[in-house]
C-alpha cells in the first residue's frame, strides 16, 4: 500500500505551465519557509503562504545591506519521486557567509528540513521529468533588527522561496560569447569568496553594459593585478588545455561553487580527466580548447567566444555546440541531477 506522501506524489496535479519554455524567471508558488532569530536563538520556523516581507525602514538589510543567500534546484526523475542535488553543502557554505556578515548562521539540520519542507510544500511546481527545467530553491538570511550606527543588527529571518525554472542562459548549452570587463568583482581580501547579495550588486553594471554589447556575461580579472583570471558575474570558469586537462582558476576571492566542485571531482573520479587547479593567467586562455561557465543555474554553459576590448579569442571548441570535455562534464553532472546516472554516495537527498 501507498504511503499518503506517495499517493501525493503519483496523483498530483502539475501547474499548466509550458515548462519547456518557462525561461529563468520568478513564478509566485503556494508555500515558503520563515525562521526568525531573537533574543540570540532561532525559532522553529514554519511554512507560510504570503510572499511578502515587511520590513522596518531602518531594518539592517536596508541600511547596511547584512544578506547572504544560496541556490540550489529539485528535480522530478522518472519514477515520480523529487530529489535536490547537494543541499548539505548550501547548507555548509551559507553557514560560513552568515558568519562572514556578522550574522548568527542558520543550524545546518534546520536549513535542510526548511529545503524539505518547502519542496513537499510546492511539489505541484516542481517540472515533470523530461521537461529540461527544475525547480529553484532560493534559501537567503537577512537583517531584520533596526540599526542606524554602523554595526550588526540584533534580529534576523531566514527564508527560503522555490520557482520552477529553464535554462539560466537563453538557448541552454548552446555556446555563448562573454566579454572581459573593466570593472572589478571583489577586493583582494573582501568578500569575494562569501555568497552575499552584496556582492551581486557589485556586478550589475558591468552586466547591464555587458548585455547591451552583445554577451551573455563579463569575465572578471584579479584586482590587484589584472592578469589573472576570476570568475563571472555569476558562474565560476573552467578551462580545458590541449592535452585534454581540466584547468579550474583558483584564488581566494572566487566564490567556492558546489558545481564546480562537483565538476571537478566527476572529471577526476568518473571521466578521468587530470584536473589543474590553479591560479590562471588570461593569456593562458588563447591555448586552451574549450571554457565553460559553472553553477548552480547554469549547471555548465560551454563558452566559444572571449573579448577582451580588441583582442578576441575564439575558442576552437566554436560557437555552435559545446566542446567534446565540457558536453561530456555536462552530460554527466546533470544525468546524476536526473537519475540517469548514479552519483557518489550523498550526492542526492530524496524528498519523496
Amino acid at each position: 500500500m501507498l504511503s499518503a506522501l506517495s499517493e501525493r506524489r503519483f496523483t498530483m496535479a502539475k501547474k499548466n505551465l509550458d515548462w519547456g519554455n518557462i525561461g529563468f524567471a520568478y513564478h509566485v508558488t503556494d508555500k515558503r519557509y520563515v525562521s526568525n532569530w531573537k533574543d540570540g536563538k532561532w525559532d522553529e520556523g514554519a511554512l507560510i503562504s504570503n510572499p511578502e516581507v515587511t520590513l522596518n525602514e531602518s531594518a539592517g538589510m536596508l541600511q547596511y545591506c547584512q544578506q547572504v543567500f544560496e541556490g540550489m534546484k529539485a528535480y522530478t526523475w522518472e519514477d515520480g519521486s523529487v530529489v535536490c542535488f547537494r543541499p548539505d553543502l548550501n547548507a555548509d557554505r551559507m553557514y560560513e557567509s552568515a558568519q562572514r556578515i556578522e550574522m548568527p548562521p542558520f543550524p545546518k539540520d534546520q536549513f535542510l528540513d526548511a529545503i524539505d519542507q518547502v519542496v513537499k510544500g510546492n511539489l505541484d511546481w516542481v517540472p515533470p521529468y523530461g521537461s529540461g527545467a527544475s525547480l529553484y530553491l532560493r534559501p537567503y538570511e537577512f537583517a531584520t533588527g533596526v540599526v542606524i550606527g554602523v554595526k550588526p543588527a540584533d534580529e534576523y529571518q531566514f527564508r527560503v522561496f522555490c520557482t520552477p525554472v529553464g535554462p539560466y542562459y537563453k538557448g541552454g548549452a548552446t555556446p555563448i560569447a562573454i566579454q572581459v570587463s573593466d570593472f572589478d568583482r571583489a577586493a583582494p581580501r573582501g568578500t569575494g569568496a562569501v555568497k552575499a547579495g552584496l556582492n551581486y550588486a557589485m556586478s550589475l553594471h558591468s552586466s547591464v553594459l555587458a548585455h547591451k554589447a552583445g554577451f551573455a556575461e563579463n569575465l572578471y580579472l584579479d584586482p590587484a593585478t589584472r592578469t589573472y583570471v576570476e570568475e563571472t558575474g555569476g558562474s565560476n570558469a573552467i578551462f580545458v588545455d590541449k592535452a585534454g586537462n581540466l584547468v579550474v582558476p583558483k584564488s581566494p576571492s572566487i566564490l567556492p561553487s558546489i558545481t564546480r566542485r562537483s565538476i571537478v571531482y566527476l572529471a577526476e573520479h568518473y571521466l578521468h580527466i587530470h584536473v589543474d587547479e590553479r591560479p590562471v593567467k588570461y593569456e593562458e586562455i588563447k591555448n586552451f580548447q574549450e571554457c565553460g561557465l559553472c553553477g548552480t543555474a547554469a549547471v555548465i554553459s560551454p563558452v566559444g567566444r572571449i573579448v577582451n576590448h580588441d583582442d578576441v579569442i575564439n575558442l576552437p571548441s566554436g560557437m555552435e555546440k559545446a566542446g567534446p570535455v565540457i558536453g561530456e562534464l555536462y552530460d554527466t553532472i546533470t544525468g546524476i541531477q536526473s537519475g540517469r546516472i548514479e552519483g557518489p554516495e550523498g550526492w542526492i537527498r530524496h524528498i519523496c
